[in-house]
């Protein structure tokens, strides 16, 4: 692995399971190291940001999972090669290790990476003191048995509630490519030492899911979604 990928590995909620983080912020010279990594679509896609630090933390964060999946897969971070799946998932074009799924989560200035094999797999992360509107959310992506219970709630303890539910739902559209047209209205969560997918259609299927906490340093609040899909999505 690349000495500027300096990706931190975290406290794994899973066996199988592996999660890291990296700061985005770099130096010009890490930036240029990283970016020699990228394929030439990744470059293109690099040079389309009309900001340079958007375009500097998309290089970071891309070469970083660069680094992880060549690692993984006992190559060099150049020669992994990131296809678009079904619904436009990235995933690798490997055939070892079988079964290797990950996703990737930004928020700010930091990246969340996650891999495992034999399951589908989300990650998000939020900061907690991230600041929302809480009841317009709760309205357009909570269950109306999840709005009662955080309308329950003291106004602070509502707002990072609400976050928890948000990193859970958008881990589960992530692992199934949904994203933001996820039913997200019609899953219900429910919140706990671990969180529980407790109501939701086809392919949000309770039993067929886990969604796993991941500690963050720094006030982050992550969560692993592992989907169990006995069928392709």
């Amino acid at each position: 692995m690349t000495d500027a990928a300096r990706p931190v590995p975290l406290a794994s909620p899973a066996a199988g399971l592996d999660v890291w983080m990296c700061e985005l912020g770099r130096t010009a010279a890490d930036i240029a190291s990283l970016a020699a990594t990228l394929s030439s679509a990744e470059e293109a896609r690099a040079a389309r940001f009309g900001r340079p630090e958007l375009r500097d933390r998309y290089v970071v964060g891309r070469a970083t999972l660069r680094a992880l999946l060549g690692h993984k897969l006992g190559i060099a971070p150049q020669a992994v090669v990131i296809a678009r799946g079904r619904r436009g998932r990235p995933e690798v074009a490997h055939e070892r290790p079988p079964g290797l799924d990950f996703n990737v989560s930004h928020t700010a200035g930091v990246a969340l990476f996650g891999m495992t094999a034999a399951e589908r797999i989300g990650v998000d992360i939020e900061h907690g003191e991230r600041q929302l509107n809480v009841e317009g959310v709760g309205r357009k992506f909570m269950s109306e048995r999840e709005q009662g219970d955080l309308a329950a709630l003291a106004p602070d303890e509502r707002r990072r509630a609400l976050l928890r539910l948000w990193t859970c739902k958008e881990a589960m559209s992530k692992a199934t490519g949904d994203a933001l047209s996820a039913p997200f209205r019609k899953l219900r969560v429910t919140l706990g030492a671990t969180p529980r997918l407790e109501e939701g259609p086809p392919p949000y299927t309770p039993g067929r899911w886990r969604l796993l906490p991941v500690e963050v340093p720094g006030g982050y609040l992550a969560t692993v979604a592992l989907w169990h899909h006995l069928d392709p999505p």
